[in-house]
C-alpha cells in the first residue's frame, strides 16, 4: 500500500480538526479513508458530503442494503471497509 502524508489528529486546526472530531465521536477513531483526505480539505468535505447523500439521503435502496453494497465493493476492490 502507497504511503499518503497525512495531518495527525493533534496537529489539525479549525475545520479539519472538527472534522476529526466529529469521527471520532462517530466512530471512536478516525478512519484511514478520511484520515488521508486530510491534506486536501474540499477533497474532505465534498466526499464526506457524497457519503452522506448516499448512505443516508433518500432512496429506493434500504439503508442495510446501501451498507452491504458498500461492503461489497470494498471486498471487490481488496479495501478494508
Amino acid at each position: 500500500m502507497p504511503y499518503i502524508e497525512q495531518i495527525a489528529v493533534e496537529d489539525a486546526t479549525g475545520w479539519l480538526r472538527k472534522q476529526f472530531e466529529t469521527a471520532q465521536e462517530r466512530a471512536g477513531r478516525v478512519w484511514h479513508i478520511v484520515h488521508v483526505m486530510s491534506l486536501n480539505p474540499r477533497t474532505m468535505d465534498a466526499s464526506l458530503r457524497l457519503y452522506g447523500a448516499l448512505m443516508f439521503g433518500a432512496s429506493p435502496l434500504a439503508r442495510w442494503r446501501r451498507e452491504m453494497l458498500a461492503v461489497v465493493t470494498s471486498q471487490l476492490n481488496d479495501c478494508f471497509y
